[in-house]
């Protein structure tokens, strides 16, 4: 478990599968299938969003996901996916009640510790324009954004940022 500077943000690493995992990364797809629409999620929509953009490569040895907590509460999650040399972020996700009390910050700098120790000289990102919250977030902490790595569908910006 890593505790962060802000003492009240706890995280460890968890499996995909996990019931807590499961349940934040439904809160994230389902933020993700609202934002994008502008409408409330219409029946079977954040489901096929979920099969379309699994989450299950976010576990050893492909990547891992980092779930957070803000004192005994569940609050947030973030993801790595591995590549050679590299890793990529996705999954960023604090639940609104939590918004505003560093979790966004304390989820980038535990990634960032176990990017660096795997091994990951950079982590990249791809994230939406209407994603204006996260890109705020990247660029506070020291990602830039760069050119197109990826060719996802929501991707409309990318980000980087060196680890050494």
């Amino acid at each position: 478990m890593t505790i962060t500077a802000r003492s009240a943000w706890t995280t460890n690493t968890s499996r995909p599968d996990h019931p807590d995992a499961v349940l934040l990364l439904r809160e994230y797809m389902t933020e993700m299938v609202v934002r994008y629409h502008r409408r409330p999620a219409l029946p079977g929509e954040v489901d096929a969003a979920l099969a379309e953009l699994p989450s299950d490569d976010l576990a050893a040895p492909s990547g891992l996901l980092l779930l957070t907590h803000r004192g005994p509460d569940l609050a947030g999650c973030a993801g790595l996916r591995w590549h050679p040399g590299w890793a990529e972020l996705t999954r960023v996700f604090i639940r609104s009640e939590h918004r505003g009390a560093g979790g966004g910050a304390a989820l980038l700098a535990a990634v960032e510790e176990r990017a660096r120790a795997a091994g990951a000289d950079r982590i990249r990102l791809d994230t939406r324009h209407d994603l204006v919250e996260a890109r705020a977030l990247y660029a506070r902490h020291g990602y830039a954004e760069i050119p197109a790595y990826s060719q996802g569908p929501y991707a409309e910006h990318w980000f980087e940022k060196r680890l050494s």
